[in-house]
């Protein structure tokens, strides 16, 4: 009765790698063609991954990573008693999750607006119109918000005429606005974009659920809220997860371009940090290591939520 047993449970695993060993010669086409991305994956995404040895040797560009002395942790240590650093992962961590509640918040309203309008073609031009500042440069965008929120831009002129303040606010000098200047930008370019993944999610969404939703004597806010909602939720939970595990990604045009001398200690971030001493101040060593503690704790975050997700019964991306 053992043997029978124990063949019996051994069956489907043999059956599931003939299977899978069938489906992989089926589909060897598919397998052929994506022979070219994996290379280029494996080339330029994990290929210079072994420059991650300079963050453990006091390295010289004449000497090369072979010829340069290793210091184990000592950039590790020496990063982590510098103010500025801690500055930057400070700076870095509440500019991203100022971009990702503002911006998952606001994709989400607009998607629900948008998918409640019955007019297509006001819904197309409001879709066209959102996501087109995706397609602008970093500078442009970078340069309209200098002069909307100058002293004597738009939004200070509104505030004067509403006489909301008595004397212009200096937005662009002053630390504290400027994390939220970055939020606004980022909403502003992103938002029409982000929608669109919103939007299709909501079409896959069976007509038939808001048909008997409305016969039951549901309004439209109680549709939004019991059908539209819960349709989404994969989506959102996928991109909330892959969000997580760029927190320590806030970005690096906008604060670079739009950040000075005057609001430092607000605007650097890890990636301005790593261009300072490794560009600049020539100390690689320590850039490389700035950097790798932001991409494993990049990892560290996206396995943790993924795992978080996968215990609460959520739809996974790993």
């Amino acid at each position: 009765m053992t043997s029978i047993a124990r063949n019996t449970a051994k069956a489907p695993r043999s059956v599931r790698k003939k299977g899978f060993f069938r489906t992989l010669c089926g589909q060897w086409q598919l397998m052929l063609m994506s022979v070219p991305m994996l290379l280029y994956v494996l080339l330029f995404n994990y290929g210079p991954m072994w420059g991650w040895v300079t963050a453990f040797q006091d390295y010289k560009p004449k000497l090369g990573m072979m010829g340069s002395k290793f210091v184990g942790w000592k950039n590790f240590e020496w990063l982590f008693s510098r103010a500025d650093f801690l500055n930057s992962i400070r700076n870095t961590l509440a500019m991203s999750v100022i971009n990702l509640v503002f911006g998952t918040v606001s994709s989400i309203l607009l998607a629900i607006l948008l998918n409640e309008v019955r007019n297509k073609g006001f819904k197309r031009t409001v879709q066209t119109v959102t996501y087109l500042p995706h397609f602008l440069s970093m500078v442009i965008v970078v340069g309209m918000a200098q002069n909307i929120f100058a002293s004597n831009g738009a939004v200070n002129s509104l505030l004067l005429s509403l006489r909301l303040v008595k004397e212009p606010v200096f937005f662009l000098g002053e630390g504290k606005y400027f994390w939220w200047l970055v939020g606004v930008i980022n909403v502003w370019k992103e938002v029409g974009w982000n929608t669109i993944i919103y939007i299709s999610a909501m079409t896959s969404i069976d007509p038939s659920l808001y048909e008997a939703a409305a016969i039951d004597g549901a309004g439209r806010f109680q549709r939004i809220l019991h059908v539209t909602l819960p349709g989404i939720k994969s989506t959102f939970v996928i991109l909330l997860i892959m969000n997580i595990g760029h927190l320590l990604e806030a970005g690096f045009e906008i604060q670079y371009l739009l950040g000075s001398s005057v609001v430092m200690d607000w605007s650097q971030t890890i990636d301005i940090f790593v261009l300072q001493y490794g560009i600049s101040k020539q100390q690689y060593g320590v850039a490389t290591a700035a950097g790798m503690f932001k991409s494993v704790v990049a990892i560290v975050l996206l396995v943790s939520a993924n795992f978080v997700s996968k215990r609460l019964g959520e739809d996974t991306l790993i």
